[in-house]
């Protein structure tokens, strides 16, 4: 789950090297924390949102299909 995630941000980004996620495993459920350049935070979010929202979806499904729970934090 880290590997996808990092993958989808390092092709989203401008700086690429700078994309850190960390994964927590909670009760029942695995958190991936997603770091990002903060000249790059726009390009992670979009629109109102929406690259941010679908991210989230992609992993959320993906997650299914390994029988995990999973949330996406985006932060700076």
């Amino acid at each position: 789950m880290k590997e996808l995630l990092t993958y989808i941000a390092q092709n989203l980004v401008d700086h690429p090297e700078q994309v850190e996620v960390n994964e927590y495993q909670g009760e029942g459920e695995t958190t991936l924390e997603l770091r990002v350049a903060s000249e790059d935070m726009g390009k992670v979010i979009g629109r109102q949102g929406r690259i941010a929202k679908w991210i989230r979806v992609l992993m959320r499904s993906a997650g299914q299909k390994k029988g995990l729970r999973v949330s996406v934090d985006i932060n700076d």
